[in-house]
Protein backbone atom coordinates (compact mmCIF):
# COMPACT_ATOMS: atom_id res chain seq x y z
CA UNK A 1 0.00 0.00 0.00
CA UNK A 2 2.80 2.48 0.21
CA UNK A 3 3.90 2.33 -2.74
CA UNK A 4 0.11 2.94 -4.54
CA UNK A 5 0.51 5.76 -1.55
CA UNK A 6 3.69 7.01 -3.37
CA UNK A 7 2.32 6.56 -7.12
CA UNK A 8 -0.67 8.41 -5.76
CA UNK A 9 1.50 11.51 -4.09
CA UNK A 10 3.68 12.15 -7.49
CA UNK A 11 0.91 12.74 -9.42
CA UNK A 12 -1.61 14.22 -7.11
CA UNK A 13 -2.40 18.35 -7.00
CA UNK A 14 -1.79 19.59 -3.91
CA UNK A 15 -3.85 21.93 -3.83
CA UNK A 16 -7.14 19.68 -4.63
CA UNK A 17 -5.64 16.57 -2.38
CA UNK A 18 -6.36 14.37 -5.37
CA UNK A 19 -5.16 13.38 -8.90
CA UNK A 20 -6.64 16.01 -11.19
CA UNK A 21 -6.81 16.45 -14.93
CA UNK A 22 -3.12 17.11 -14.83
CA UNK A 23 -2.14 14.63 -12.81
CA UNK A 24 -3.87 12.09 -15.02
CA UNK A 25 -1.96 13.19 -17.83
CA UNK A 26 1.16 12.77 -16.22
CA UNK A 27 0.05 9.64 -15.13
CA UNK A 28 -0.96 8.17 -18.36
CA UNK A 29 2.13 9.54 -20.59
CA UNK A 30 4.34 7.29 -17.97
CA UNK A 31 1.91 4.68 -17.96
CA UNK A 32 2.50 4.91 -21.93
CA UNK A 33 -1.29 5.29 -23.04
CA UNK A 34 -2.93 8.51 -24.52
CA UNK A 35 -5.48 10.17 -21.77
CA UNK A 36 -8.07 9.73 -23.90
CA UNK A 37 -7.64 6.12 -24.49
CA UNK A 38 -10.70 3.75 -23.10
CA UNK A 39 -8.11 1.43 -20.73
CA UNK A 40 -8.05 4.94 -18.45
CA UNK A 41 -11.59 4.68 -18.75
CA UNK A 42 -11.25 0.82 -17.46
CA UNK A 43 -9.23 1.99 -14.75
CA UNK A 44 -11.18 4.20 -13.49
CA UNK A 45 -13.98 1.55 -13.44
CA UNK A 46 -11.63 -0.04 -11.57
CA UNK A 47 -11.37 2.48 -9.37
CA UNK A 48 -14.83 3.14 -9.28
CA UNK A 49 -14.28 6.91 -9.40
CA UNK A 50 -16.91 9.16 -9.12
CA UNK A 51 -15.80 12.34 -10.28
CA UNK A 52 -14.59 12.32 -14.10
CA UNK A 53 -11.03 13.49 -14.52
CA UNK A 54 -10.21 13.08 -10.76
CA UNK A 55 -8.97 10.19 -8.20
CA UNK A 56 -9.25 10.30 -4.88
CA UNK A 57 -6.42 8.50 -2.42
CA UNK A 58 -9.70 5.74 -1.26
CA UNK A 59 -9.96 5.47 -5.29
CA UNK A 60 -6.57 5.22 -6.22
CA UNK A 61 -5.79 2.28 -3.27
CA UNK A 62 -9.05 0.68 -4.44
CA UNK A 63 -8.13 0.11 -8.40
CA UNK A 64 -4.32 0.06 -8.08
CA UNK A 65 -4.66 -2.44 -5.00
CA UNK A 66 -7.82 -4.94 -6.92
CA UNK A 67 -4.75 -5.14 -9.92
CA UNK A 68 -2.17 -6.00 -7.88
CA UNK A 69 -0.20 -3.25 -9.45
CA UNK A 70 1.88 -0.76 -7.25
CA UNK A 71 4.61 0.10 -10.04
CA UNK A 72 4.28 1.94 -13.26
CA UNK A 73 5.70 -1.25 -14.98
CA UNK A 74 3.34 -3.34 -13.11
CA UNK A 75 0.15 -0.99 -14.03
CA UNK A 76 1.68 -1.36 -17.69
CA UNK A 77 1.04 -4.75 -17.58
CA UNK A 78 -2.20 -4.98 -15.59
CA UNK A 79 -3.98 -2.61 -17.89
CA UNK A 80 -4.07 -5.81 -20.84
CA UNK A 81 -5.60 -8.24 -17.91
CA UNK A 82 -8.34 -5.04 -17.24
CA UNK A 83 -9.16 -4.56 -20.83
CA UNK A 84 -9.80 -8.69 -20.86
CA UNK A 85 -11.69 -8.16 -17.63
CA UNK A 86 -13.98 -5.89 -18.78
CA UNK A 87 -15.21 -7.72 -22.05
CA UNK A 88 -16.31 -10.43 -19.90
CA UNK A 89 -19.92 -10.01 -20.74
CA UNK A 90 -21.39 -9.45 -17.30
CA UNK A 91 -18.51 -7.14 -16.71
CA UNK A 92 -18.85 -4.95 -19.82
CA UNK A 93 -22.70 -4.21 -19.10
CA UNK A 94 -21.23 -2.46 -15.98
CA UNK A 95 -18.52 -1.06 -17.54
CA UNK A 96 -21.14 0.74 -20.12
CA UNK A 97 -23.32 1.89 -17.89
CA UNK A 98 -20.49 3.09 -15.82
CA UNK A 99 -18.99 5.32 -18.23
CA UNK A 100 -22.39 6.61 -19.15
CA UNK A 101 -22.47 7.74 -15.69
CA UNK A 102 -19.12 8.73 -15.64
CA UNK A 103 -19.93 11.45 -17.85
CA UNK A 104 -22.35 12.85 -15.68
CA UNK A 105 -20.59 16.41 -15.35
CA UNK A 106 -23.15 17.55 -12.45
CA UNK A 107 -24.66 16.01 -9.17
CA UNK A 108 -28.41 15.51 -10.55
CA UNK A 109 -27.68 15.38 -14.46
CA UNK A 110 -29.22 12.63 -16.22
CA UNK A 111 -28.87 13.09 -19.54
CA UNK A 112 -25.44 13.36 -22.01
CA UNK A 113 -25.60 16.03 -24.60
CA UNK A 114 -25.48 14.35 -28.24
CA UNK A 115 -21.57 15.46 -28.98
CA UNK A 116 -20.74 14.04 -25.65
CA UNK A 117 -22.53 10.70 -26.31
CA UNK A 118 -21.00 10.37 -29.38
CA UNK A 119 -17.44 10.78 -28.40
CA UNK A 120 -18.19 8.09 -25.53
CA UNK A 121 -19.76 5.74 -28.16
CA UNK A 122 -16.52 5.98 -30.17
CA UNK A 123 -14.22 4.91 -27.13
CA UNK A 124 -16.51 2.24 -25.01
CA UNK A 125 -17.97 0.73 -27.83
CA UNK A 126 -16.57 1.42 -31.13
CA UNK A 127 -14.26 -1.49 -31.29
CA UNK A 128 -16.70 -3.78 -30.56
CA UNK A 129 -19.24 -2.43 -32.61
CA UNK A 130 -17.79 -0.14 -35.53
CA UNK A 131 -20.13 -0.37 -37.75
CA UNK A 132 -23.24 -0.01 -35.94
CA UNK A 133 -21.24 2.71 -33.34
CA UNK A 134 -20.63 4.48 -36.91
CA UNK A 135 -24.05 4.39 -38.52
CA UNK A 136 -26.07 5.58 -35.29
CA UNK A 137 -23.83 8.60 -34.74
CA UNK A 138 -24.09 9.60 -38.26
CA UNK A 139 -27.92 9.45 -37.33
CA UNK A 140 -27.68 11.22 -34.02
CA UNK A 141 -25.79 13.43 -36.19
CA UNK A 142 -28.21 14.41 -38.73
CA UNK A 143 -31.30 14.36 -36.69
CA UNK A 144 -33.39 17.15 -34.55
CA UNK A 145 -35.26 15.18 -32.75
CA UNK A 146 -32.66 14.40 -29.89
CA UNK A 147 -30.14 16.62 -28.01
CA UNK A 148 -29.66 14.62 -25.40
CA UNK A 149 -29.28 10.62 -24.09
CA UNK A 150 -30.70 9.08 -20.93
CA UNK A 151 -29.41 5.80 -19.70
CA UNK A 152 -31.84 3.48 -20.78
CA UNK A 153 -31.85 4.55 -24.19
CA UNK A 154 -27.90 4.15 -23.83
CA UNK A 155 -27.99 0.38 -22.40
CA UNK A 156 -30.57 -0.31 -25.05
CA UNK A 157 -28.34 0.67 -27.62
CA UNK A 158 -25.89 -1.73 -26.26
CA UNK A 159 -28.79 -4.43 -26.50
CA UNK A 160 -29.43 -3.54 -29.89
CA UNK A 161 -25.92 -4.12 -30.75
CA UNK A 162 -26.02 -7.75 -29.19
CA UNK A 163 -29.18 -9.01 -30.62
CA UNK A 164 -30.02 -7.20 -33.98
CA UNK A 165 -28.46 -8.29 -37.30
CA UNK A 166 -26.78 -5.47 -38.72
CA UNK A 167 -26.93 -4.09 -41.21
CA UNK A 168 -30.07 -5.57 -42.81
CA UNK A 169 -32.10 -5.11 -39.37
CA UNK A 170 -33.92 -8.09 -40.58
CA UNK A 171 -34.62 -9.36 -36.99
CA UNK A 172 -35.89 -6.10 -35.32
CA UNK A 173 -39.07 -5.49 -34.03
CA UNK A 174 -40.82 -2.28 -33.08
CA UNK A 175 -43.54 -3.67 -31.43
CA UNK A 176 -41.00 -5.07 -29.17
CA UNK A 177 -39.54 -2.34 -26.23
CA UNK A 178 -37.13 -0.25 -27.54
CA UNK A 179 -36.62 3.28 -27.10
CA UNK A 180 -37.96 5.72 -29.84
CA UNK A 181 -35.04 7.28 -30.55
CA UNK A 182 -34.20 3.56 -31.82
CA UNK A 183 -37.26 2.90 -33.72
CA UNK A 184 -36.01 6.01 -35.73
CA UNK A 185 -32.65 4.79 -36.18
CA UNK A 186 -33.71 2.07 -37.42
CA UNK A 187 -36.36 4.26 -40.29
CA UNK A 188 -33.37 6.45 -40.97
CA UNK A 189 -31.41 3.14 -41.58
CA UNK A 190 -33.99 1.96 -43.88
CA UNK A 191 -34.01 4.61 -45.86
CA UNK A 192 -30.42 5.14 -46.17
CA UNK A 193 -29.53 2.41 -47.05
Amino acid sequence: MERIDQLFHAYMDKSLGMVGPEGIESFCLAVGIDHTDVRILMLAWKMQAEKQGYFTLDEWRRGLSALHADTILKIRKRLQELEKEVMRPTNFLDFYVYAFCYSLAEEKQKNIDIESACELLTVVLGFRFPLQVSKFIEYLKSQNDYKVINLDQWTSFLRFCNEINFPSLDNYDAELAWPLILDNFVEWMRENL
